[in-house]
């Protein structure tokens, strides 16, 4: 099998045609999954694990030449024959290609320069890196891999305090950042000797005199990235590739994840050299890292966005991309926007009609884009994204079984939902190729066993099958740095990584998140709310872009803050006689109650109890934003802030409302 593969993937020149294709693996058609898509996980005592393991070890890689983030990437630069490897490009240009061996060649560069200036070849050599994504984010990053050093990203997004922490508790002395900004934030923390620890800040971008003397007068050196390239290619290093044991994760962490994805879908969707990737989502969130691995270690291709996420459909049609990993957030707009174009009677019966025959054919194991009912329909929504994406994975937070239901069909490609967090590396359980049921996050994946754990305040008991997702396995990280305390309260004393969730094992051995153990609150008199299952039933409302629902231990109620769909909801309220800007009519009372009704409409239908429905609602004009700090990066609600940021309308809601 291993063999084919790789024949496989080096027979591959020219971009992927999509037309039909099975998703079942070849010679299986007639047994239609590799898996028993009605067992999907085997039983070990307590525990559970994919049942696509023949006994009770849980793989750890897949490739044998590819145990290290380093040799994943050698793989793809041989297996792609030095291929296109990292694609950015300019406001409206076409993209421009870095190959595998100039990457390559340029992290060695990078890493040697960096060695040359006093950083250590060594695991306990943290290298801070502090910038958007782009070519230079990976190019850093396999400086570090390259000779043994731990990358620390800072999180674009984070507040200047948390990057006094985060410097501190690793001890960073050097830092790599892209703009201009980013650097100034830097050196304000150093003349306020914050940061004392930093002394290099090593820039992307171009930086004139003044910022180089401003980092001299507080003891920190402003270097040029291709200045520090081009001192390590004139002190050229040999490549010290051990494994680093680094804090929180390592390299066997994120090989095994990728290598638990492989062994999912390796008959049918493994990556080839002809794959494309779009990268958006943070590269300081292991989801994209880890689908990034495994496209590296394909010798696959990975182009860049503009930095513009407004731009990001404009980059995909330039791009075509084969492979995107989303977030629920960008798939529930998609698919928004191809319900909010049915507006007659005659469109609308059409589109559930096309939706019904294709969602059938999925169910059916068939997946393809040249149906009647593409060319028709769909076809407009496969071209927005470029028209060639053959497999979507979606992550870090839960979609909506219909949503997900309808996409796959629509979009005419397979589409995985994975679960997990950044303590098992990126995921710890995915749908299986085959399954087309919705509604949960599938089993666990190969590299990890899991098992539920009684939480008795709730109600949960794992002899009913509900309880904790717990973790355990070659993907879950090694602890917090420096903090042995928080460590022990995630990791038990036999290994079991504690996740907060509370799961349910279905029939078929899949597995379901249901509640959460550490995001819920008690109301005034004792029920228990959660309020991000509250937010993912409301959030089906067409007038509803986005919503934070709070609760109060001293109140009896709930109240919520809307940001109602700027796109939906002015011809929708001018059609019911509201006239007025979108901000007028957000002010306006009528509107209001009417946004109201329909959540509550769907709260009933999707059986919450009446403690559960909110009862009052404030209308926000702006969107919640990672610039805004009211999301994180990876788009989840901060809800900390979130409550601050509203303090005086959530207080006016509940003087205005009765339980």
């Amino acid at each position: 099998m291993l063999n084919e593969a790789n024949t496989w993937i080096t027979s591959h020149k020219e971009p992927p045609a999509i037309k039909v294709f099975s998703i079942f693996p070849r010679g299986l058609e007639d047994e239609h999954s590799a898996a028993d898509l009605s067992v999907q996980t085997k039983h070990g005592g307590h525990a559970r694990r994919c049942g696509l393991l023949k006994d009770d070890d849980v793989i750890s890689y897949f490739y044998d030449d590819a145990r290290t983030l380093y040799e994943a990437f050698q793989r793809g630069l041989h297996v792609s024959g030095n291929g296109p490897c990292l694609g950015y490009r300019k406001p409206k240009q076409p993209y421009q290609w870095l190959s595998y061996k100039q990457v390559s060649d340029r992290a060695e560069y990078l890493g040697s320069g960096l060695l040359h200036r006093g950083c250590n070849s060594s695991p306990d050599q943290y290298i801070g890196v502090f910038a958007q994504n782009r070519p230079e984010w990976i190019i850093s990053e396999l400086a570090c891999y390259t000779y043994s050093m731990a990358v620390v990203p800072l999180y674009d997004t984070l507040g200047p305090e948390a990057i006094v922490y985060i410097i501190n508790r690793a001890e960073i002395s050097t830092v790599i950042c892209d703009k201009l900004n980013k650097a100034n934030t830097l050196l304000e923390n150093c003349e306020m000797n914050l940061t004392p620890i930093l002394t290099t800040i090593v820039l992307m971008d171009p930086f004139d005199d003044a910022l180089k003397e401003r980092g001299t007068k507080c003891g920190v050196e402003v270097l040029l990235l291709k200045d520090v390239e081009d001192l390590g290619r004139e002190n050229l290093r040999i490549p010290v590739v051990s494994n680093p044991k680094g804090a929180m994760l390592t390299h066997g962490n994120v090989v095994a994840n990728s290598a638990a994805f492989f062994k999912i879908i390796e008959n049918t969707f493994i990556p080839r050299t002809d794959d494309i990737s779009i990268s958006y989502l943070p590269l300081a969130h292991m989801f994209e890292r880890v689908v990034q691995t495994a496209l590296y270690c394909s010798g696959s291709r990975v182009g860049f966005f503009q930095g513009n996420i407004q731009l990001l459909m404009d980059d995909m049609k330039t791009l075509q991309p084969t492979v995107f990993p989303v977030v629920p957030r960008l798939l529930n707009r998609i698919y928004d926007k191809v319900q909010g174009g049915a507006q007659t009677p005659i469109k609308k019966w059409l589109l559930n009609l096309a939706a019904s025959s294709k969602e059938a054919e999925v169910a059916k194991g068939i997946i393809r884009n040249d149906s009647l009912w593409d060319k028709l329909i769909f076809n407009k929504i496969q071209a927005a994204m470029g028209g060639c994406v053959r497999l979507v994975v979606t992550g870090a937070a839960p979609i909506s079984p219909s949503v997900l239901t309808f996409l796959r069909a629509a979009l005419g490609c397979q589409i995985f939902e994975a679960y997990g967090q950044t303590e098992c590396t990126a995921g710890c359980t995915i749908s299986m190729v085959g399954d087309s049921t919705a509604g949960h996050v599938g089993a666990p994946i190969p590299c990890n066993i899991v098992k539920l754990v009684d939480v008795e305040d709730m109600n949960y008991f794992a002899a009913n099958g509900e309880g904790e997702v717990c973790i355990k396995g070659s993907n879950v990280f090694r602890g917090y740095l420096k903090d042995p305390e928080r460590t022990a309260e995630t990791i038990d004393a036999d290994g079991w990584l504690h996740t907060g969730d509370i799961g349910k094992w279905l029939f078929n051995g899949t597995l379901k998140i249901i509640d959460r153990k550490k995001n819920i609150f008690k109301l005034a008199q004792g029920e228990y709310i959660a309020p991000e299952r509250i937010e993912n039933i409301y959030i089906r409302s067409a007038l509803v872009a986005q919503i934070f629902v709070h609760g109060d231990s001293l109140k009896s109620h709930l109240i919520a803050i809307v940001v109602p769909d700027p796109e939906v909801l002015p011809e929708f309220a001018a059609s019911k006689g509201f006239e007025g800007s979108y901000q007028a009519q957000c002010k306006n009372p009528e509107v209001k109650k009417i946004i109201l009704e329909d959540m509550v409409k769907l709260g009933k239908e999707a059986g919450l109890k009446s403690f559960e429905q909110v009862k009052d609602l404030y209308l926000h004009t702006e969107m919640f934003t990672v610039e805004n700090g009211l999301l994180t990066p990876t788009l989840k609600a901060k809800r900390s802030e979130l409550a601050k940021y509203f303090n005086k309308e959530i207080e006016r809601l509940y003087e205005n409302t009765t339980a």
